[in-house]
């Protein structure tokens, strides 16, 4: 038995530091484990975590990661950020009470079997952000957009036909759940691996043309850069801009929400880590695949899991004040639309409808 544990905690080692942290913030925590995930002769724990309200209508933040288990910094961000929240809760009445008017909630590892092995996809060599029943409007990148072909090769969609993997059936409960009385909700999955810098992605992966929530988006945009002037890290823009691909999981998760709340306000972000910029600096990242998305240097590693706090404090307060500056009235939405447009869609005329 110790052996075994042993044997996981090498392999795993952020699941160790998560039940870490859930034994120390216990008092604070709503911990649920609603699936297992099969992983050589293991059933890893698929933890579901929530903090702060319980009342139905109080906003949602949810923070995602380990989608991409090879993306391990994704997991380790939010870890950062949860190892900060609990000690912080043992002195600051700030942070309580901005807890007490909203629901956190926390999936720090979609993927453990995934992570175990280094690998971007599941035991099952399905990738996972390519796995929901969506089809994209138009063609894709080769490969990249997801494919049917085969396993062996990366981007794998799974056989056509069959459910969602169970890592992403068990997403997709937990966010449905939280979010099917809620009218104000965000979410940030991080991951890690595409481009210099370092973007939060809007949806739809799907399309290129421009989602439903885009306004809202650009409301929150606007926020963070009014905020935060000198905090220029981050690009936002829809992803659609960089690449499509089909089977996108917050596309399916944004639909699934908008047939429940058609009249509520989620905005899906994907934070993606630019580590080809970790790669120009240090040619040893090169020498391992795991080195493509992750910090070799210790010291590097340290500054990526504090450089994204400030965003963290920033959709926390954020959430908690949606009903003050989300867009409400039809004149409001219609204002944020064109400005989204203006900014990402220049040329496009206003004729599409508006959606908060």
């Amino acid at each position: 038995m110790i052996q075994r544990i042993s044997r996981l905690n090498a392999a795993l080692p952020e699941l160790a530091e998560l039940e870490s942290l859930i034994e120390e913030g216990k008092q604070y925590m709503r911990i649920r484990v609603p699936a297992h995930i099969q992983h050589k002769g293991e059933h890893l724990p698929f933890y579901v975590l929530e903090m702060g309200s319980a009342a139905k209508d109080a906003p949602v933040l949810a923070l995602v990661g380990g989608v991409h288990g090879v993306e391990r910094i994704g997991t380790q961000v939010i870890l950062s950020f949860m190892k900060s929240l609990v000690r912080r809760l043992h002195w600051d009445p700030v942070v309580r009470d901005q807890l007490e008017h909203l629901r956190l909630l926390i999936i720090p590892i979609v993927n453990p079997g995934g992570m175990a092995e280094n690998t971007r996809c599941n035991p099952n060599g399905v990738d996972l952000m390519r796995n929901a029943p969506v089809e994209a409007e138009g063609k894709t990148p080769w490969l990249v957009g997801g494919q049917r072909i085969s396993s062996a090769l990366p981007w794998y969609r799974g056989k056509p036909g069959r459910p969602m993997e169970p890592e992403n059936q068990a997403l997709s409960d937990a966010i449905h759940h939280a979010l099917r009385d809620q009218k104000y909700c965000i979410s940030l999955d991080c991951h890690s691996g595409f481009g210099t810098r370092d973007r939060l992605w809007f949806p739809y992966a799907k399309s290129t043309a421009p989602w439903p929530g885009i306004g809202a988006a650009h409301t929150l945009t606007e926020l963070f850069e009014h905020s935060f002037p000198s905090h220029e890290q981050y690009l936002f823009e829809p992803q659609a801009h960089s690449y499509t691909t089909n089977g996108d999981m917050w596309d399916y998760l944004y639909d699934d929400y908008r047939a429940m709340q058609p009249e509520g306000c989620f905005i899906p972000i994907t934070l993606e880590m630019g580590s080809w910029l970790w790669v120009k600096k240090n040619p040893r990242h090169l020498l391992r695949y795991h080195g493509l998305f992750n910090p070799v240097l210790p010291h590097r590693q340290q500054r990526i899991l504090r450089r994204h706090l400030v965003l963290f404090d920033f959709l926390m307060s954020a959430t908690r004040t949606m009903p003050q500056w989300a867009p409400e009235s039809a004149a409001d939405q219609t204002r944020a639309l064109q400005s989204a447009l203006e900014r990402w869609y220049p040329g496009m005329s206003g004729n599409i409808t508006p959606a908060v």
